[in-house]
């Protein structure tokens, strides 16, 4: 069996089935998490980042992404 891909970046649509928000809602907390760390618009947020923010385990945010 093949290992899978595992993604480093978190998307409007992860957050959206993580916490359970709209996708204008989703979109609108990465934008607020890249602010708070100084990112650009067009620089992603990383799952450790959201994580950290958040306050959320990395393993519980990684089953709801992979599964």
């Amino acid at each position: 069996m093949a290992p899978r891909n595992l993604r480093a970046c978190i998307y409007p649509k992860d957050v959206e089935r993580i916490l359970g928000k709209t996708y204008r809602q989703s979109r609108l907390y990465l934008n607020r998490i890249k602010s708070s760390l100084g990112k650009e618009s067009h620089q992603f947020v990383f799952i450790e980042e959201f994580c950290k923010y958040s306050g959320l385990p990395v393993e519980d945010v990684m089953r709801c992404i992979i599964g």
